[in-house]
């Protein structure tokens, strides 16, 4: 097998960081990209100790062109790419009517469009050679989306669609190139100290809150295998069942408790540095300040399979009930 070359956005801290680590353990060599130079050279630092290969670029991933000039660059240092991680992202929090449009456009375009360039990038080489593996991040509903978090909600439904949108394209084209989707829950990364907030109050995460190491090995198992998306935790599937079938309830459960669910009760001044247009200067890193609350343990992860044996068991228990039913 040829050396695997991954590259991974937003590397510089949060699931990034973590995630370059956990594949540069399992033997990749590493392209970290972002927007802070200090942090990615910290990052490169500790791989380099693993005896990884790696190569910074500190890219904008808003910048379709500068995302596309980073991979060509890329690929002459470190050879193929591989494995695309999209993990940079950047959000705003706060009711709808208090954000600022340019605010919401801004959000959306490293969010969403961030994942959109990678993509585009990774599929303009991967096709040269006919397979690789993209890996996007999605997360888990709590009941339904949450308040407060629209922004956000919204782009990753957007990556959500948009990648479900090239899986038969690639089909059609006959190359073995794998979208992956992996959904996850709360993970305790930097993001709630910067993330631009509106809301008076100190950020925290909403539900079970996990390292985000826990993260890295679900991406790290997306990146290898041949999943269509990966599930981390159960969490996710009860909500998801919650609000399909009672969305009325869940509707007044996060009209009543979604604002203190992600609030502490620490007030800011609402002039706090945050990642929106510029990085945070800082050295971070993975965790976020919820350690001492954050479950340690691997959670189940569910995959397509899963659900796939799921769906054919709820249809054969519909199909044995008719008949049942038939007969008497």
């Amino acid at each position: 097998m040829p050396q695997q070359v991954a590259v991974i956005t937003g590397a510089g801290a949060g699931i990034g960081r973590a995630t370059a680590r956990t594949l540069g353990r399992a033997g990749c060599d590493v392209a970290l990209l972002g927007r802070n130079r200090d942090r990615l050279n910290d990052a490169a630092a500790e791989l380099r100790e693993l005896n990884v290969r790696t190569h910074i670029v500190c890219v904008d991933v808003a910048d379709a062109k500068a995302v596309d000039q980073a991979a060509e660059e890329i690929e002459e240092t470190l050879g193929a790419i591989t494995l695309w991680i999209n993990c940079a992202g950047a959000s705003v929090t706060g009711q709808v009517a208090a954000l600022d449009a340019d605010e919401i456009r801004r959000a959306t375009e490293v969010t969403y469009l961030g994942t959109v360039n990678g993509t585009r990038s990774a599929l303009a080489r991967m096709r040269r050679r006919g397979h690789g593996t993209i890996v996007n991040l999605d997360r888990l509903a709590s009941l339904r989306p949450p308040p407060l978090q629209a922004v956000e909600n919204g782009a990753r439904a957007a990556v959500r669609a948009f990648s479900e949108s090239i899986r038969p394209e690639i089909l059609h084209d006959g190359d073995r190139i794998n979208i992956v989707l992996v959904h996850l829950p709360s993970i305790n990364t930097p993001r709630f100290s910067w993330t631009r907030n509106h809301t008076g109050k100190r950020l925290k995460p909403m539900g079970p809150v996990y390292e985000p190491e826990i993260a890295a090995e679900a991406i790290c198992r997306a990146a290898f295998g041949r999943e269509r998306d990966i599930w981390v935790g159960l969490s996710g599937v009860r909500n998801w069942a919650l609000a399909t079938f009672l969305p009325g309830l869940s509707d007044r459960w996060l009209s009543g408790k979604g604002y203190a669910k992600q609030m502490e009760k620490t007030p800011v001044a609402g002039n706090e540095p945050d990642d929106l247009y510029d990085t945070v200067p800082g050295a971070y890193a993975a965790h976020g300040r919820f350690d001492m609350i954050t479950r340690k343990s691997m959670p189940l992860l569910l995959t397509s399979r899963h659900a796939q044996l799921a769906t054919v068991t709820g249809l054969m228990g519909i199909i044995m009930l008719a008949l049942r039913r038939r007969r008497d």
